[in-house]
Order: structure tokens, then sequence, then C-alpha cells
């Protein structure tokens, strides 16, 4: 299993819709639940002296399933129109970590997809 890790700084202003968005648009943790080889997500958030933080990790069965999601280069990030109107300096690449433990929930596939 693979872990997908993405952050972003956004304003204290625009980070509650920005939350949303993260958490209920179709381009963020809703869509990624929904692409075969997804095994979760996790969107996490933290308060800065420069704005709001966002995490986003998310669980992959492959680099295959990823590449579904992500495009060829799984390495870098995607982004979108409400993306570039909130983050404060859009990092281009996310980080890719090999799981070698976790919840035992997350570790088997899931039985509804």
């Amino acid at each position: 299993m693979i872990a997908r890790v993405w952050q972003g700084i956004v304003s204290a202003e625009k980070a509650e819709a920005y939350e949303r968005y993260l958490a209920q648009s179709e381009l963020g943790v809703r869509g990624y639940r929904a692409i075969h080889g997804n095994r979760g997500a996790s969107l996490l958030r933290r308060v800065e002296a420069g704005g709001v933080r966002f995490l986003l990790i998310s669980l992959w069965d492959s680099e295959e399933a990823i590449r579904e999601y992500a495009g060829a280069d799984m390495d870098r990030a995607r982004y979108f129109d409400f993306d570039r109107d909130c983050l404060l300096d859009p990092d281009p690449h996310v980080s890719h970590y090999e799981v070698l433990d976790g919840n035992d929930a997350l570790m088997s596939p899931r039985e509804s997809r």
C-alpha cells in the first residue's frame, strides 16, 4: 500500500471554504474515495502564523491506482481553479511513502468496490 501526502497553506479567511472543498468536492477526498484502488483518505488542518495548513493523506493499493487519479507523473500535485484561488504558494509536488504498518481496516481492500 502507498500513502500519497500533499499539503498546502491558505489564508485564515479562506480556510473554512477550502476545508469544505477538500472534504466534500469530487476534486478532493470524496473524489479520491470513488477511484478504484483508493483505500481511504485523511484530511488534517493546523492553524499557523501564516494561515491554515492542510495535510491530505490518501492510501492506495498501487502506483497504478495513483496514476488513475494523478496522471502519468504521480509525483506532480494536481491543482484546480479553486485550489489556485485559495492556496498561498502551491507546491508542485506530492510525496509518496510505502505503508509498512497501519490500521487493519485500511490494510484490507474494501468489499464495496
